[in-house]
């Protein structure tokens, strides 16, 4: 079954095309359902990365954030792709994400109001506070990536939609550490810092999206949780001890933020 019920869901890859020199030691390949990137087993910055990105994915889903199709590929003996990084893709289950036609944001306010994205952008800013993610905005200690803010254009018929996408959730949950029992710490479920707000973004959030994304938040118990990060290959994570714990930061997190705006992030929105 595909993962976002979209349709996508490679079963083989098909051919090498390239490496990029990233963290992740990105591959793009083809696949029998087209061409998507590729993150390994033996990627530079371990395998727990890899169930970063795939619940992360999932999770900006299922609170209707607009990101990339993903899937789990097993990269087999007969596959060479070399990474830039080094060495070449591990044998083994890996993340891929479908490739699309876009373009990252340039952070300019102006590209921002030419398109009717108010409401992902509230999204996008409540997804990322949920998952502690630091590679999109973190205002302390500061970080600024551009270019996981995307601009994906879909064409319909005789229109064509350009459309907010959230990409790589690779440091959502860790920061990009490996993952631990003590992701489900009260300090990192009551973290009060508002992440993925770019100075930019402010004049245009959407206070009723907000709403319908807290009254989601109330939905995200425990099983569910459970469900998301038992997707994860125990080959990217194997301690069920630190599966739980994140599970529980997962719903434990959403509980806090679903509280009206002014407790979960001390401010009156």
């Amino acid at each position: 079954m595909p993962w976002q019920g979209n349709g996508w869901k490679p079963t083989s890859i098909t051919r090498y095309i390239r490496s990029l020199r990233t963290s992740t030691g990105v591959a793009i390949v083809d696949t029998d359902c087209g061409e998507g990137f590729l993150k390994a087993l033996s990627n530079p910055e371990g395998p727990h990365v890899l169930g970063c990105e795939l619940v992360g994915s999932l999770l900006a889903d299922w609170i209707g954030l607009p990101t990339l199709d993903v899937a789990i590929v097993d990269v087999s003996d007969d596959d060479e792709i070399p990474l830039a990084t080094g060495g070449k893709a591990g044998i083994g289950p890996a993340f891929i994400s479908r490739r699309v036609n876009g373009a990252s944001w340039g952070g300019d306010i102006d590209s921002l109001r030419l398109v009717d994205i108010s409401e992902d952008i509230s999204r996008m800013i409540l997804f990322d506070t949920w998952v502690r993610n630091c590679d999109r905005y973190r205002p302390e200690p500061r970080r600024r990536n551009l270019d996981n803010v995307f601009y994906v254009r879909h064409y319909e018929t005789d229109r064509s939609q350009v459309v907010l996408t959230a990409i790589d959730h690779t440091h959502a949950f860790t920061c990009g550490r490996e993952l631990s029992r003590r992701i489900a710490h009260i300090d990192a479920v009551q973290d009060e810092l508002t992440y993925g707000e770019f100075p930019e973004f402010t004049e245009l959030r959407n206070l009723a999206v907000e709403a319908a994304v807290r009254q989601r938040l109330h939905e995200m118990d425990i099983a569910e949780a459970q469900r998301f990060v038992g997707m994860v290959p125990a080959t990217w994570v194997e301690d069920v001890e630190v599966k739980a714990a994140w599970a529980s930061f997962i719903a434990g997190r959403a509980g806090f933020l679903a509280r009206p705006a002014a407790t979960a992030d001390g401010r009156n929105h």
